[in-house]
């Protein structure tokens, strides 16, 4: 008992260690976007005789330089206002200032030179209409799936199971042409329409109405409802907590959607914000900076949403584990 519970006590650090550890490799890449949006554009290497950027600095440099730097000249201002010497607080009030203009102006040109405000409200709408559709449809599909008998039923079933093992990459071209032959092509509607249904959101619908009693819905039937009623004032409500885990896997998927936008958008004022970020990398040379100053816009919503909903992401790992 003595060794089971020594056991115990030395597992428990161990594996907090493990996860610790996989989680600040995970943050790594996004910290990294961070402190090169927020770092300083270049510094003057004395060995190369020439200005090279932050980022490309050996070893690398691992915080934002201007935020220590902002803060030591404003020590040094307050240092000289406290000695009554007002120019040469003035001097340091200039040198803030400029400091946060290089922090900060990438922001500001992102704003200035591209249509970042059109491509946030194109990916926002996109993917709240495409993430209302699939959840609508997919939960129509799941629910006939799992409570209506009718031929070939389980073959259907397995069929759209088995799509979910096709990579995206070969079902683009067979995609691009009906989107072609359909005049869709550089509209939102191509964006849209290839993604109505989702094999992963029918498959976890039907397993989670799998758990809703026959008895009730045979009761409806009795009292005279119809087929819709039954769906609308019964199904959905019940179903309200794995539509809420579908519509939070599906708009972080929709959000983050870069290859298909790429490819079937042209106009900039169509673009999404993934699609649109690309605009920004130059045949020949990338603004390292200003690329990971729109990553960082693009994560931040991300971020937030993830904080709000993130009971019912844990949540989502778990659900439709339910057996007939």
């Amino acid at each position: 008992m003595k060794q089971n519970s020594v056991l115990s006590k030395v597992k428990k650090p161990i594996i907090y260690t493990l996860l610790l550890s996989f989680a600040i490799v995970s943050l790594l890449p996004l910290y990294w976007v961070f402190v090169t949006a927020f770092q300083l554009p270049s510094y003057q290497n004395e060995e190369m005789d020439r200005p090279v950027s932050y980022v490309e600095s050996n070893p690398p440099v691992l915080y934002p330089k201007g935020i220590p730097e902002y803060i030591s000249q404003w020590q040094k201002k307050r240092e000289a206002e406290r000695m009554g010497d007002y120019e040469q607080a003035e001097v340091h009030a200039s040198l803030m200032t400029e400091v946060r203009q290089k922090t900060f102006g990438s922001f500001t040109r992102l704003f200035e030179r591209t249509d970042i405000m059109r491509w946030l409200f194109n990916s926002l709408y996109i993917a709240l209409l495409t993430t209302a559709l699939i959840v609508l449809f997919d939960t129509m599909a799941g629910y006939v799936l799992a409570k209506k008998d009718f031929p070939g039923k389980w073959i259907i079933f397995w069929v759209i199971i088995s799509t979910m093992m096709i990579p995206e990459q070969v079902t683009l071209v067979p995609t691009f042409i009906i989107i072609q032959n359909l005049n869709l092509f550089d509209n939102h509607l191509a964006l849209i329409f290839p993604g109505l249904a989702l094999a992963f959101g029918v498959f976890l619908m039907r397993q989670f109405l799998l758990s809703i009693p026959d008895e009730l819905l045979e009761a409806a039937k009795i009292d005279g409802a119809s087929e819709w009623k039954i769906f609308r004032s019964i199904v959905l409500p019940l179903a309200a907590p794995a539509m809420a885990v579908l519509g939070i896997f599906t708009f972080v998927q929709m959000w983050n959607s870069f290859l298909w936008p790429i490819i079937v958008i042209n106009s900039t004022e169509l673009m999404t914000l993934p699609a649109g970020l690309k605009t920004l990398q130059d045949a020949n040379l990338a603004d390292f900076k200003l690329l990971m100053t729109g990553a960082t816009i693009a994560a931040v919503p991300m971020i937030i949403f993830f904080l709000i909903f993130q009971r019912y992401i844990i949540k989502g790992l778990t659900l439709g584990g339910v057996k007939e």
